[in-house]
């Protein structure tokens, strides 16, 4: 493989990579609207059906430490392919116990592989689902600082 195709891949993976951590950190809700708002539900059949189930969450003390057992975390996930002309292939991991959530990233993440359905009828959809993500990473960032305590010494004056 020449590295033309090499890069292209990588691209292609990276994007891919970003789409899916947004369809399952977003809103469920704005990816049911989203849904709503295609002209037509293309059809498809389930390669996995929905099914909820443990992952186990590994860890590193300070990050650079002996791997270790943090704990388990449940796990959402479900896997489609698009019928013709479509013929993409789906996937979708949320956290937690979110069936309809799985669906719809593992329908949008075969969507999304059709380049003139990314640039047509879903081109907003990304940039609305990250502007969303910032929008509550920004809230969550206020509501931590709004609690934060700032641990000063003070000097008495007995000398």
């Amino acid at each position: 493989m020449n590295m033309t195709a090499m890069a292209t891949l990588d691209s292609s993976q990276t994007d891919r990579a970003r789409w899916m951590a947004l369809l399952s950190q977003a809103d469920p809700a704005e990816l049911e609207a989203a849904w709503g708002e295609l002209d037509s539900a293309p059809s498809h059949h389930w390669l996995r059906p929905v099914e909820t189930g443990l992952v186990m969450l590994r860890g590193r003390a300070g990050g650079t430490g002996q791997p270790f057992n943090l704990g388990e975390m449940t796990v959402t996930r479900a896997a489609v392919m698009l019928d013709a002309p479509l013929a993409g292939v789906g996937f979708g991991y949320v956290a937690g116990r979110a069936p309809r959530h799985a669906e719809l990233a593992a329908l949008f993440d075969a969507l999304l592989q059709d380049e003139t359905i990314r640039s047509g009828p879903l081109a907003g959809l990304l940039t609305a689902l990250e502007q969303a993500g910032d929008r509550k990473r920004g809230r969550r960032a206020a509501d931590v600082a709004a609690t934060r305590v700032d641990f000063t010494t003070m000097v008495r004056g007995d000398d």
